[in-house]
């Protein structure tokens, strides 16, 4: 698994190891998923709420900025004989993020996890849209997050 990560706003180097977190988040969900992780690649870009608002703008005519984005790669892309197939990218946006670990009562790298691995699960084509998919899909990052120590984030408290 080849994994680029761009870390362009320092807000970023207040999670200790980040680097290994999001490693292993990203693995971790391939792996939950059933994915080959030697045969993809991804890109994570971890920036500021301006620039997520900006690709939120422009990808999904959305205004403002929101935790994570996930930009699926096409499937059909033609490969090279043993090349890592792109799964595509994920920007996050650390302003957000921060704001909702604070005000859920979660630790940033638990917060910042569960949303690598909530991105990394709309690349492989899950998604929330109705009541079905949101529980197909949160019950799996439940159990992701489990398997690395960290509690439902969907708990009602």
């Amino acid at each position: 698994m080849t994994i680029t990560i761009d870390v362009d706003d320092p807000a970023w180097n207040d999670i200790p190891g980040l680097e290994g977190l999001v490693h292993g988040a990203v693995c971790a969900a391939l792996a939950a998923a059933g994915a080959d992780e030697a045969a993809h690649e991804t890109a994570i870009l971890l920036t500021d709420d301006d620039t997520v608002a900006q690709l939120n703008a422009d990808w999904r005519g959305k205004t403002g900025p929101t935790n994570v984005l996930s930009f699926p790669a096409a499937s059909d892309l033609p490969l090279p004989p043993g090349e890592a197939a792109p799964l595509g990218d994920i920007a996050l946006a650390a302003g957000v993020i921060a704001r909702e670990a604070r005000d859920q009562g979660k630790t940033l790298p638990q917060h910042t996890t569960h949303l690598i691995i909530h991105g990394v699960l709309h690349l492989l084509g899950y998604d929330h849209e109705d009541e079905a998919e949101a529980r197909e899909m949160e019950g799996l990052e439940t159990e992701i997050l489990k398997g690395l120590g960290i509690s439902d984030p969907y708990e009602r408290q």
